[in-house]
């Protein structure tokens, strides 16, 4: 994309409003744009990344075996009257009714209709178990939206539902979707740390939430520091093997980790001092087990192997995809502006042409854009008739974590220059070897 072409409306000075780095750096870096309270539009730069995000979660869904729909953005009234949930789910739920004076609501979440759908089409044991999954938007009325994405109303979610005979093998789509989302996360460039916590409206026992460790976090966290140490990384998961997705679980969830809805003082008190921490977090996503609570409540049963029908055993499992934007900037930041990690950024690389009109530099510039894109990565090529100190202020407050500056004295010496946005090293090289450099930089990723 050449940014003269590009809508990218970025701010010089910081919005009154934002309070936090994330919601400060999105509105300065034309991400988003408020509507109304805790109501987004994206723009052109914030949309890719929020692709961007979204395709990693549908690969790492794909993964581990789950399968994608999508559910409608409003419900009927009637479904959650059925699992009790209607008048308990309290005034983040938005009610409203149609013209024939339908009860509807606009969706805080899916259990209940994820089940109707179950209900209607699944009857035998045979077609378990079954993990269904959208990423779609979702409403809840928040009393004090703040903090940009972090805490809206309107958001996009990933939100999967597990049906299984048994609780084993419900226990083990809880564990299966917690390695997936470890994956998930760390393509992202985050650590995100699985915390035992409190079900909230879902319901349930068992439940972890996801939380990458910031200051603006809305969470006190307590924690062993050695679970920081933990790394999924490359290594291979059969998530048909119950007894290998177990372990994993056991890997990341013996330490101590715990919000402040379930810290424990006295499990605490008994980690050695050297290792214990308190924080904030940021939660980015949670896995829940709650049986049959609403395979009960709505009918959705299956005929088992003997003839008789039970209750299927049933999970829900979310990611907070609009929200892992503001995490991973304020997890990855500095007081220039954002530092994309490459699994995540909006274009691969930026392109600075420091002489714009030169033909020689012109041309140089054109060949690295057309080779990036000729092996299938994306580019921002800065064309415009700016200074030096602007554009390299705009690339810096975007974030992309590469940059390749083309100016006349690097030229003559056949050269161009290699920028990390992270370490803020350059290197200077002949053009066709720093664009085989990013080639190799986004090999695999």
């Amino acid at each position: 994309m050449r940014l003269s072409r590009y809508f990218l409306p970025v701010l010089k000075e910081n919005p009154a409003e934002a309070q936090i780095v994330s919601h400060r750096y999105m509105l300065r870096a034309g991400m988003i744009k408020q509507q109304a309270a805790g109501i987004y539009s994206w723009l052109p730069l914030g949309f890719k990344v929020l692709k961007r995000i979204e395709q990693i979660v549908h690969e790492e869904q794909a993964r581990a075996g789950h399968i994608p729909l999508l559910m409608p953005t409003l419900q009927p009234a009637d479904l959650w009257r059925e699992s009790g949930r209607y008048d308990d789910y309290g005034q983040e739920m938005l009610r409203i009714k149609d013209r024939q004076d339908r009860e509807m609501l606009y969706g805080p979440t899916n259990e209940e209709m994820i089940t109707d759908i179950f209900r209607a089409h699944v009857t035998s044991y045979k077609d378990l178990p079954l993990t269904l999954y959208h990423i779609q938007w979702k409403f809840r009325d928040e009393m004090r939206p703040r903090f940009g994405v972090m805490r809206g109303r309107e958001f996009l979610m990933k939100d999967g539902y597990n049906f299984d005979l048994t609780k084993e093998d419900a226990l083990h789509a809880y564990n299966r979707h917690l390695v997936s989302y470890l994956r998930t996360y760390e393509r992202m460039g985050l650590q995100a740390i699985p915390m035992r916590a409190d079900s909230g409206p879902i319901g349930g026992d068992d439940t972890h939430e996801f939380l990458v460790l910031a200051e603006t976090g809305e969470s006190e966290v307590f924690y062993d520091a050695a679970v920081t140490d933990i790394k999924l990384g490359q290594r291979e998961i059969d998530y048909d093997d119950k007894a290998q997705c177990e372990a994993v679980m056991q890997e990341f969830t013996s330490l101590y980790a715990r919000t402040d809805e379930t810290h424990d003082p006295a499990l605490f008190d008994k980690i050695p001092e050297a290792r214990r921490r308190s924080a904030r977090g940021i939660e980015v996503g949670q896995i829940f087990y709650f049986g049959t609570k609403y395979s009960d409540a709505m009918g959705a049963t299956v005929v088992t192997p003997d003839g008789s029908r039970v209750p299927v055993h049933m999970g829900s499992h979310g990611i907070g995809v609009s929200r892992l934007l503001g995490a991973i900037i304020e997890a990855s930041h500095d007081d220039k502006g954002i530092i994309w990690p490459e699994g995540v950024t909006p274009f691969h690389c930026g392109i600075v042409n420091l002489k714009q009109g030169d033909a020689e530099t012109d041309g140089a510039c054109e060949g690295i854009y057309k080779a990036l894109k000729l092996i299938g990565l994306d580019p921002l090529y800065d064309d415009r008739d700016e200074r030096a100190g602007a554009k390299f202020a705009t690339m810096d407050l975007i974030g992309l974590p590469w940059r390749i500056t083309v100016g006349p004295r690097g030229l003559k010496n056949g050269v161009v220059e290699l920028t990390s946005r992270r370490t803020g090293v350059s290197e200077e090289m002949p053009a066709e070897a720093a664009v085989a450099r990013i080639a190799t930089i986004y090999e695999g990723i």
